[in-house]
């Protein structure tokens, strides 16, 4: 009998060491400019540390353009949040860059971009390696074409990382659940946010653009505890979406 008690709390104590919570955010954010058209570092800081996530994707950043005076936005938001941050620039823009990043609690072990297509403007992938997970984040095209070119580009990028850890990709997609791309798109991945609830635009909200999702792979179980799109309808066209997570690998053992 003691042996049973025994097995049976190592058993439970092997679960609970190997099952890993993370809270992943993703927020297009539009340079902190919300809808009342009025750009508010700190209210978009709130919105984040409200959340309390362990990653954000971000989405829409200008570092040193002329329309954020100079200012390196997402350093600004991280400098209030208390979060660090990385970049990487989509284009040129106003004597500066624009582009997609991350911010998080704790550093991560590589980070590096690549370029995506879009005829309006070019876009990037942001590819940021933890200790226990890897995050993606995408700010995909306006045009249906670029957004399907860029699903082999992406997913080559995932085939090159050299690592079994969970791939999350999240972001702002441009498209909605019925889509030819999102219906691509959950051929090789798993959409772990609610598509049903949507994100866009913040004030009276009424198509789903921004996911969370996880790449299809074997050997992995990544479980929805809770989801909610946040219920901000001011500090940017976009609501947040939040996502706790529980992971189940070897990385977490």
């Amino acid at each position: 009998m003691a042996r049973k008690i025994f097995l049976f709390v190592w058993c439970c104590c092997c679960l609970m060491v190997s099952a890993q919570e993370i809270r992943f955010m993703s927020y297009n954010v539009r340079n902190a400019k919300g809808m009342d058209d009025r750009t508010d570092f700190d209210r978009v800081a709130r919105v984040i540390k409200e959340a309390c996530p362990d990653v954000v994707a971000v989405q829409e950043i200008d570092s040193v353009t002329r329309r954020s005076n100079g200012l390196f936005v997402l350093e600004e938001i991280g400098h209030r949040t208390g979060y660090s941050c990385s970049y990487a620039p989509a284009i040129d823009y106003q004597g500066g860059k624009y582009g997609i990043g991350i911010l998080f609690k704790k550093k991560p072990q590589c980070v590096h971009y690549i370029s995506l297509p879009g005829r309006e403007e070019r876009r990037a992938l942001l590819v940021a390696e933890f200790k226990k997970y890897i995050v993606c984040v995408a700010h995909l095209s306006l045009t249906a074409e670029d957004r399907m070119a860029s699903l082999p580009l992406i997913l080559e990028e995932t085939s090159k990382i050299n690592s079994d850890k969970p791939i999350f990709f999240a972001g702002d997609f441009n498209d909605e659940p019925d889509s030819d791309f999102i219906n691509s798109l959950k051929q090789h991945f798993d959409i772990l946010s609610d598509i049903a609830k949507p994100t866009f635009p913040s004030d009276n909200p009424n198509v789903t653009i921004d996911y969370i999702c996880h790449l299809k792979r074997t050997g992995e179980h990544v479980a929805v505890k809770d989801y909610q799109v946040m219920a901000e309808r001011m500090a940017s066209d976009h609501r947040p979406i939040l996502a706790t997570l529980n992971i189940n690998n070897k990385h977490n053992k």
